[in-house]
């Protein structure tokens, strides 16, 4: 694309009408270069994932100097693939990745860097050669794990709990470090897991698990850790159905700090919410535009987040942006 950008500059004012006006470099003519990156999205899975999304296509806008060229894979690895190796052929200025998996990369990323393409991860980590990729832009998921967990631990880790757990996508960034954090937290507590399966992020599937939990094991359940807002707010459904009373019968935490999993918070449904900031998108392109300049850029960057009891909820409601 590089090559190709260079040969539009030179070529005649119709061709270079359709590169745009601004960007983040200038060409030989005065011109301002505009950046083309390719986004491989996961999906559209969430509340989260929306906010994300939406904060990526503002910030890789045309009046920020950039062409975007974006990709849901439908959180299937196999589109997401896909997709990746049609940026490169497409020969786009940088790839940006959100990982539906942590595995199956390294391939797909060696073809990019022989294609000279930089490729920059955002929200999700993978497990790939680091020198195959120039940065990561993203919430620390381990963290929010712990966070959870330490609140599970103080509030109900003395006496004997039940719990059952709703998990992310299955080999997911998220999935893996979200529990490995939790469950570091409530190590030594009362605390039991009864059952833990996933609900691919998702509101219909959280709904649908906790349904099968809740016919198998009842009235015993006495804590639901939610990895993301979306299946729990898909659990309250399930709860409520089976006449149960979420957040006194079962109480619930949960990751990611959306305006209804904070609105399910402040209403007493859900009991404590640990945020994950999806407001990436400003960050993800000024590391793009570094790495294109030849700037040097840390290997890691890593969101701000918070955490919400019901008041705390209560209070951040109206100015909540996602």
């Amino acid at each position: 694309m590089k090559k190709f950008l260079v040969g539009i500059a030179v070529a005649s004012a119709v061709a270079l009408a359709l590169t745009g006006c601004s960007g983040s470099g200038s060409t030989a003519g005065g011109s301002a270069k505009v950046i083309t990156v390719g986004f491989a999205q996961t999906g559209s899975e969430s509340g989260w994932r929306a906010a994300n999304t939406q904060s990526m296509k503002d910030a890789f806008s045309t009046e920020n100097g950039f062409k975007l060229i974006f990709n849901a894979a439908d959180n299937k690895p196999e589109n997401q693939i896909a997709a990746v190796h049609s940026f490169i052929n497409q020969g786009v200025d940088a790839i940006v990745i959100a990982a539906v998996v942590t595995t199956g990369w390294d391939d797909v990323l060696k073809e990019a860097k022989d294609a000279n393409i930089p490729v920059i991860l955002e929200d999700r980590t993978i497990d790939a050669d680091p020198s195959l990729y120039a940065s990561w832009i993203g919430d620390d998921f381990k963290q929010e794990g712990v966070t959870a967990g330490a609140w599970a631990a103080k509030t109900l880790g003395t006496t004997a709990t039940s719990m059952v757990v709703l998990e992310g996508t299955t080999g997911s960034a998220p999935a893996i470090d979200r529990a490995t954090g939790f469950g570091s937290a409530i190590k030594g507590t009362q605390i039991k897991t009864l059952d833990s399966q996933t609900g691919n992020f998702t509101r219909a599937d959280g709904k649908t698990v906790m349904e099968g939990f809740l016919q198998k094991y009842g009235k015993s359940i006495n804590l639901l850790f939610a990895q993301n807002d979306d299946m729990g707010l898909g659990a309250l459904d399930a709860i409520k159905s089976a006449g149960l009373t979420p957040g006194k019968d079962i109480q619930i935490v949960a990751i990611d700090g959306t305006k209804d999993g904070l609105t399910a918070l402040s209403q007493g449904d859900f009991n404590y919410v640990v945020e994950c900031n999806p407001l990436l998108g400003e960050q993800v392109a000024t590391v793009v535009k570094d790495v294109i300049a030849g700037k040097k850029v840390d290997k890691a960057y890593t969101a701000k987040d918070g955490a919400f009891d019901k008041d705390q909820a209560t209070a951040a409601l109206p100015t909540r942006k996602y």
